[in-house]
C-alpha cells in the first residue's frame, strides 16, 4: 500500500530517499493516549512495502493534552536503519512491515 502523497516528507537515508508520513489527526484511541503516534515510511521512488513504526510516546495532537515530543527527522532515519538491520526491504512487495519502538509508553486509562 502507498502512502499518500499529500502531507508526506522526504528524508534521505544513507544515499537512499525515502517518504514518511504522521497521520495529522490522531485516531480515537491515539486521542485518548490510549495508544501511541504510529508513523508509515516507503522507498521515495520504487514503493513496495511499508515500514509502519509504533513510537513510545502519545500522538502530538492527542485530545487530553498529555505531553508529546514531535517524530523528528532523526528518529525516522534511526527507524529505517533498524527496521533494514531487521529485515525491512522497502522495494520488495509485500504486507507492512512492523517496528514496534512502544516499550515504555503508559497509557492513560
Amino acid at each position: 500500500m502507498a502512502l499518500v502523497r499529500k502531507g508526506s516528507r522526504r528524508i534521505v537515508v544513507d544515499g537512499t530517499a525515502y517518504r514518511w508520513r504522521l497521520r495529522g489527526r490522531p485516531t480515537y484511541s491515539q486521542g485518548l493516549a490510549w495508544s501511541p503516534c504510529t508513523y508509515a515510511v516507503e522507498h521515495a521512488d520504487n514503493p513496495g512495502m511499508t515500514l509502519v513504526v509504533t513510537t513510545d510516546q502519545p500522538h502530538p495532537s492527542n485530545w487530553i493534552g498529555r505531553e508529546a515530543e514531535p517524530v523528528r527527522p532523526s528518529d525516522v532515519a534511526a527507524a529505517v536503519r533498524l527496521a533494514l538491520r531487521e529485515g525491512w526491504t522497502p522495494t520488495a512487495p509485500g504486507c507492512a512491515f512492523h517496528l514496534d519502538q512502544s516499550a515504555g509508553f503508559a497509557p492513560l486509562r
